[in-house]
């Protein structure tokens, strides 16, 4: 692992470190501290504040993060903020989670979209997300919209199953195969990333 690498795994464990000490015991906690740290270390494709509004982003870190010093947070608001582009796909993206949402938690809001502004960027989510594994992506669908992820049968990398979720809502079906088991590109949306 090269210098930089461990000096911004490092920095990335410090604010996950300090966060969860305040971490209020919501189910999210783990998820967005993941999150933060790892922007705050430079990592992740998510904008300025996670791509929330800054209010939304500071009520996040009230309801989840209770009293967390602000310099935790400096290294977060840098960089520009969500844009406007793709705008009407992202408010789709989020509202398809939230009709299947839990209805535990507004942290549940919050994810929805944090999670579509993922979908912006271009790696896998967990990644674009700045979450350490694919198996925390899965737990935080599973935990904030869990009618939407029973859906995911077949282990479908979740950025190409909430888009294909949107295209059969509205009756568009691209794919060339009838059925994903014979499609040729089977390795391209299934298996491990």
């Amino acid at each position: 692992m090269s210098t930089l690498a461990c000096d911004l795994t490092r920095e990335a464990d410090r604010v996950f470190a300090r966060l969860m000490v305040r971490a209020a015991g919501d189910g999210n906690d783990r998820a967005f501290a993941a999150m933060i740290s790892t922007r705050a270390a430079g990592g992740g494709a998510l904008p300025a504040w996670l791509g929330l509004e800054l209010g939304d982003f500071r009520n996040l870190m009230a309801h989840h993060f209770p009293g967390v010093s602000p310099d935790v947070l400096s290294a977060i608001d840098s960089g520009p903020p969500l844009t406007g582009a793709r705008g009407d796909e992202r408010e789709e993206l989020v509202e398809l989670m939230l009709t299947n949402r839990a209805s535990l938690s507004i942290s549940e809001v919050w994810m929805a979209q944090v999670v579509a502004a993922g979908c912006m960027a271009s790696d896998h989510l967990w990644q674009d997300l700045g979450l350490w594994e694919r198996p925390e992506l899965t737990a935080l669908m599973n935990r904030n919209f869990p009618t939407l992820a029973e859906r995911n049968t077949q282990d479908m990398k979740w950025k190409r199953f909430l888009y294909k979720q949107l295209c059969e809502a509205e009756g568009i079906y691209v794919c060339r195969s009838p059925s994903c088991e014979v499609c040729a590109d089977y390795h391209v949306c299934f298996g491990p990333e």
